[in-house]
């Protein structure tokens, strides 16, 4: 079992590891455990913080001259260390230590530099985040018993390309190098593993983009599968439901099953399951295992996740979900296939939907959403120079409907569309194949225009009839 926790599931400094103790316990009951752990949360000026975003923020203030100060983190770790017991309390203080030393040392070269990027952030936010908390997280479980040991960044099994901020697993690699790990899952009940973090095969750090800690655990899996059962268990505050909670609060249905296609789509259209790209790398490495999201407090209620999932008595639309903060890129049809080709090969992008093309001037153009508006402003003078005619178009939202066998649902777009337009918003473009399990309505994305848009066409879902 690779088993993910989050940083909110050890909540503010620690305050829930007790119920991860109690987790990997079950967990360990009948599988060997390999616990992935993200960076701890604490409170930074009254707001609730990752480590991650606090060692950001540090390693912002360096590039400006201003000497590191990691006082908030390490009162972090102060207060996690109470979870040790007297046996392994030094040896674990002398840990946090010589982490957090390396992780000054980092912070004070991106000062001298004035450049807080590459294999300095790299090194930062590793020796003060997921790989410390690892290390930590050990310590406590042999606290309570159980036989535990942490991986060593010296051995790490997490091999990337050199794309040092935003990385991409390397199986092969990875698999060449995985007999440090495997002797540590023969010889313990749990290894502690950080996420997020990788190291290229020349030994530079690197780390994989927000939400990294996700791939990690699917990479594991990869790594795994062919030598164990091996099953996937991301421990969330939830299991899935078919809305946001935060956002819908009427008709709420627990999602029980999930198909592959099916989570990753939600999870690119802002459904907070996984990262989309973990299960893109466990299909292009022709992996199937179960994936399980738990509800940490109340472990009966999971969602599992499979390569298919032929749930045909089910509701077949199971997620209406929304995402934020879209762009469309209008370009013409003839550049889009180089555009598309340097995506693929030099970008290594993918967070992007191709929409229905048009014709303007006896020109044919395509339509691009892309689903994160600050990578294409970030890069925006890249797409234009694909053609001169390009355009984009930002503050788009997009609301998904979900599920491989909406086809049996009569009159869906109709209904969908018609709810929409009953709230009083203007539908600006509209997306709807049998093929690819999901129907896109794009929205003006100001206002509360989003959290709208979902309540109304959640509100039919547990109207609809199907075949």
């Amino acid at each position: 079992m690779v088993a993910k926790f989050g940083g909110s599931a050890s909540g503010i400094d620690g305050e829930f590891v007790s119920d991860i103790v109690s987790r990997i316990k079950h967990l360990k009951q009948d599988s060997k455990v390999i616990a992935v752990f993200s960076a701890p949360m604490t409170m930074h000026d009254g707001k609730r913080k990752s480590l991650t975003d606090l060692a950001l923020y540090i390693g912002r203030h360096a590039e400006e001259g201003i000497a590191p100060d990691l006082t908030p983190i390490k009162q972090s770790y102060q207060k996690i260390l109470n979870s040790v017991s007297d046996q392994y309390k030094s040896e674990c203080q002398r840990v946090i230590d010589s982490f957090l030393a390396k992780a000054e040392k980092a912070f004070s070269d991106a000062k001298e530099t004035k450049s807080f990027a590459n294999e300095v952030r790299s090194r930062a936010l590793a020796f003060s985040g997921e790989i410390l908390m690892s290390n930590v997280m050990s310590y406590v479980l042999k606290s309570n018993g159980l036989k535990s040991d942490a991986a060593s960044y010296d051995a790490w099994p997490i091999i990337t390309d050199n794309n040092i901020e935003s990385t991409n697993f390397l199986a092969s690699e990875s698999a060449a190098r995985l007999g440090p790990l495997e002797e540590l899952v023969k010889n313990n009940e749990v290894v502690s593993i950080g996420g997020f973090i990788g190291k290229t095969p020349d030994g530079i750090e690197t780390t994989y983009e927000r939400g990294g800690s996700d791939r990690t655990a699917a990479d594991l899996g990869i790594l795994f599968h062919k030598k164990y059962d091996t099953r996937i268990d991301f421990e969330k505050d939830s299991a899935v439901v078919s809305a946001d909670p935060r956002v819908v609060t009427e008709e709420l249905e627990d999602i029980t099953l999930l198909s592959y296609n099916e989570a990753r789509i939600a999870g690119m259209f802002g459904m907070k399951i996984l990262d989309p790209i973990a299960i893109k790398e466990i299909l292009e490495n022709g992996a199937d295992m179960p994936i399980i999201i738990t509800n940490m407090k109340d472990p009966n209620k999971t969602t599992t996740i499979l390569r298919k999932s032929d749930n045909q008595n089910g509701h077949p639309l199971k997620i209406v979900t929304g995402k934020k903060n879209c762009a469309i890129l209008k370009i013409e049809s003839l550049a889009t296939e180089s555009l598309l080709e340097s995506l693929k090969k030099e970008k290594r992008y993918s967070e992007f939907v191709i929409l229905s093309p048009f014709i303007k001037d006896d020109i044919e153009f395509t339509r691009i959403l892309f689903l994160d508006a600050d990578y294409v402003k970030r890069n925006e003078r890249y797409f234009l120079g694909f053609d001169s005619l390009a355009t984009i178009q930002y503050n788009r939202g997009v609301i998904t409907l979900i599920g491989d066998q909406m086809w049996r649902v009569h009159q869906i777009v109709s209904k969908a569309s018609s709810r929409i337009g009953e709230a009083g918003l203007n539908i600006l473009n509209m997306d709807a194949q049998e093929e690819t399990s999901r129907v896109i309505i794009v929205v003006d994305d100001s206002a509360n225009n989003m959290e709208i848009a979902i309540r109304a066409v959640h509100s039919e879902r547990s109207k609809i009839t199907f075949s």
